[in-house]
């Protein structure tokens, strides 16, 4: 009975003791958040203070102020938009390049005009002064005028036809003509010299060229100047005394086996004026004025021509 009775009381002692520590693990708890059901309370607290923590982002800490310091930040872009400005002076410096294109363009202007300058075979007879003194003299024809002049401007313009007018048509004799002012590199070689007052012409074909700018340019034909042939395409006119032949504006007259370059006589008609001519209004008459001869166009036979007048001064 003994022994039961000392186990009883041992058991019984223990479970003051477990019961004492029941209760202090219990009182721990309770400070620290409670038994297990508080325990589940806390795991639900604690997933709860997990959100509150979530609250550190919208808190003032530095990961707000971080974006609000990037917003300042971006403040560098506008700043950038400051520098912005040196690219406006990058267009400034493109003022540069467009001086550059305006050298260039004069430079390619000069160049345009060294080259239309130089350019051979081109018919500049429009913008090159030509001096055409040269077979411009009419001569006096023995027949006598029965028509009385056009006088007009202290001038007395003679004709054998009456005045009818017909547009002025430059002619064309081919493609071995040119009109006064053409210009060439080199001549045919079948052209030839010919001296006139010593000074020297090359003729090939009806065409009269000097020496100018290291070419030949297309000049009126001198008169005096000789040669053994003339195109077959030269028209036959009658002076009145003697047959002279016409070609792409130059008077042509026998001497012995030759041809020689004579002046036009008053009154001599052709059918055709070369390029070069332009029409001038005098009073009520329009003239073709070549060089310095006066041409009045007319009409013989229904068929259109052009009268060399004898123009002189009103004494």
């Amino acid at each position: 009975m003994k022994n039961i009775y000392k186990t009883l009381k041992k058991i019984s002692l223990l479970c003051m003791i477990a019961s004492v520590l029941l209760i202090s693990i219990d009182s721990f708890a309770q400070r620290r958040g409670g038994g297990g059901a508080h325990r589940g309370g806390n795991i639900g607290g604690a997933t709860h203070t997990r959100p509150t923590q979530t609250t550190r982002p919208n808190s003032n800490r530095g990961g707000v102020q971080r974006p609000a310091n990037s917003a300042n930040k971006e403040t560098r872009p506008a700043n950038s938009n400051n520098k912005i400005s040196r690219p406006a002076n990058a267009n400034n410096k493109t003022a540069r390049p467009a001086n550059t294109n305006r050298n260039n363009n004069n430079r390619t202007g000069n160049r345009n005009t060294n080259i239309s300058g130089n350019t051979r075979n081109v018919d500049r007879s429009r913008d090159i002064t030509i001096n055409n003194n040269r077979n411009t003299v009419v001569r006096r024809n023995t027949v006598v005028y029965a028509r009385p002049p056009y006088v007009y401007g202290g001038y007395r313009y003679y004709g054998y036809h009456p005045y009818y007018y017909h547009p002025y048509r430059p002619f064309y004799w081919g493609p071995v003509w040119h009109p006064w002012g053409f210009f060439v590199t080199t001549l045919a070689v079948t052209a030839i010299v010919v001296s006139v007052e010593n000074t020297q012409y090359h003729y090939d074909q009806g065409n009269w060229y000097a020496p100018n700018n290291g070419g030949y340019q297309v000049v009126s034909a001198p008169v005096g100047g000789t040669v053994n042939n003339i195109p077959s395409g030269a028209q036959t006119v009658n002076t009145g005394t003697v047959n002279n032949y016409y070609y792409g504006g130059t008077f042509y007259e026998k001497d012995g086996s030759n041809y020689k370059v004579v002046p036009p006589t008053a009154g001599t008609l052709v059918d055709n004026l070369p390029e070069g001519g332009e029409e001038v209004t005098i009073g009520n008459i329009k003239y073709i004025k070549f060089g310095e001869t006066y041409y009045q166009p007319v009409q013989v036979d229904g068929k259109n021509k052009y009268e060399v007048v004898l123009v002189e001064e009103d004494k």
